[in-house]
Formats: C-alpha cells, structure tokens, sequence
C-alpha cells in the first residue's frame, strides 16, 4: 500500500511514516516545510519506498498528482500552534480552510480513504469532566484570532463528514489532543518542547497566565497507532473519534516535572497572556479527554506515562 502523508515532514506525520514503512508500506510525505522540518526525514533519505514532495497544499495541481498515486490519504498539514494561529491568523485559516478543501476534493476525485487530523481545540472553552466526541463547543468572539484554528478545523471536519454523508468518500476524523515526542519543538507554542528546552539551558520556565491551566499529554508514537487502527476500520467510517492522554496536570506542576527530570535549577516565572500572545487572549481552563469510542472500536489505550513522554523529549534535545 502507498500512502500519501500530507505534512508528513511534521512532528505527527514523520513519527506515521515510519510506522508505515515498518510494516513494509510505501509512503508520499507532502509538505511544504512551514513548520515541518527535513530534519524529521533526513533518516528516509535514499529510500526506494519513502518520497519527499516539496509543496503546499494550496498547490491543487501538485496535491491532485500525489494524491493520484496514493491508495490512501493521511491529512495531517495544517498551520499549527497558538503563536503561528496569533500571528498569521489570515494565512492560518487559508491553509487550513482551503488547504483541507483540496486536499478532500482530491480524495473524492480518485475515491480514496481519507483521514482528516482536527484537534482538541474544537471544543473551545468547554471543560467537561471529560470531553466527548458530542459535547458542545463553546467559543469567544470570531473576532478574537485565539479562536480561529478552532473555526477552521471545525470546516474541515464538515467537509470531511459532508463528503461521506452526501458523496460516499470514506472519511475518518480524529481530534487530537496534546501530542508530544522526540522531534517536537517548541518554536510555535508546544509547551513541553519549550519547557524542556528552557530546563536545559538554564532559563526561567515560563508559564503563560497563572498556571492552573490542565492539559493531558500523550506520547506520539499512541497517538499514531490509534490513527492507524481507525484509519483501517470500516465501522469508523463518517465518524469522529477523540486521541489523547488521560493524566491531567497544571502547566505549574508540569515545569516543576520538567524541571526535576531534567535537573534543571531553572526558576518558575508567569508571564500574563497579554504579554505572551496579545492583549485579551482566552485560554482553556481544561482539557480532558473522553477516549471511550476510539477504545471500544479499535482499543486505543495509552502506554506512556507522563514522565516517560517528558523524558523522551528532554534526550531527545540533548541529542
């Protein structure tokens, strides 16, 4: 089988590869290395089964040629991180609204499977107990540019629904929620990646805003088999799934993990958003997942604790 990878030079997508090629897949990584680095592939270079193609997917020509080739598409490019969404939030939504409209256009012309990446960050300032495939979304202002990425994923996943329901492509979509591994960077607002990178240089691990913020990380390497197994799932067909980790913790104690598996003397300092991002930024309180349908279709269940993730990351810059 040959699979295209649309940002397969990215964290998540370059980490899918080689889970494909493993297992004797070939793979088409498309991206345009905005935020995808060639670092992330230089190890495929020279392989007979692993094609790198240079280019956006606002490019409809070069996305229709790929996905020509492809038995099935793994779309995963976007713009992404709350620094990129903040500071280019008209080119954030062209790439994620347009992009994913090609990319979907191309799946259904060549009647490929599709699975379409959207994000945790659609359920906006809802925090449930544990967010559920269901739950309502709950925003700030559309002028507020905080809340754009979450605007445009939520297109992406109507057309990818819309293109199952109403034309028969056979879509899955998955919500992923904080993802984190080996050759992550912290460069567009990652937070363990740039933990990690402060912890070891000596700098001040800097929480935005008071620190009482909850998140539940994941390793990546889970994160990528749940995408496989429900990528290859018939019953997951038209429906929506939600990735992630189940241990919550404050973005306080995460720099104080951070720092003590990295033996790190850094200082804790709190910058307010408005100094972070932009004056009136929202953030999520909370952000917990309910990952019940994705277990009981395919048996996603993560394996890595939340130190191991840490640690992944910290000898992985050290590297």
């Amino acid at each position: 089988m040959r699979a295209l990878i649309t940002g397969g030079a990215g964290f998540i997508g370059s980490h899918l590869a080689d889970r494909l090629l493993e297992r004797g897949d070939q793979v088409i990584l498309l991206d345009d290395l905005s935020t995808g680095r060639l670092a992330n592939i230089e190890h495929l270079e020279g392989r007979s089964d692993a094609e790198f193609v240079l280019g956006s997917i606002l490019n409809a020509d070069l996305v229709d040629h790929v996905a020509s080739r492809a038995d099935v598409i793994y779309h995963l490019a976007a713009a992404v991180g709350v620094n990129l969404i903040v500071e280019k939030p008209l080119e954030s939504l062209m790439t994620n609204i347009r992009g994913t409209e090609i990319v979907v256009e191309k799946a259904h012309k060549y009647d490929k499977r599709i699975l379409v990446a959207s994000t945790s960050e659609i359920y906006g300032k809802n925090v449930s107990d544990r967010l559920s495939e269901d739950d309502d979304r709950i925003l700030g202002s559309p002028l507020k540019s905080r809340w754009s990425y979450s605007e445009a994923k939520a297109i992406d996943e109507i057309l990818a629904y819309t293109y199952w329901r109403e034309k028969g492509l056979e879509t899955v979509i998955v919500r992923l929620f904080n993802t984190v591994g080996p050759r992550q960077t912290g460069s567009y607002g990652m937070v363990i990646p740039r933990f990690v990178s402060q912890a070891l240089r000596g700098e001040p691990i800097t929480v935005f805003g008071d620190g009482s913020q909850t998140r539940c990380f994941c390793a990546v390497e889970d994160i990528v088999g749940g995408i496989l197994a429900l990528s290859e799932e018939d019953e997951a067909l038209g429906k929506v799934f939600n990735l992630g980790g189940s241990g919550e913790i404050s973005m306080s104690d995460l720099a104080a993990s951070v720092a003590r598996l990295a033996g790190s003397t850094s200082p804790i300092e709190y910058i307010p958003y408005d100094v972070a991002y932009e004056e009136g930024f929202e953030d999520m309180k909370r952000r917990v997942p309910d990952t019940t349908r994705a277990y009981d279709l395919v048996g996603f269940q993560p394996t890595k604790e939340l130190d191991a993730i840490i640690m992944a990351v910290i000898e992985d810059q050290r590297r």
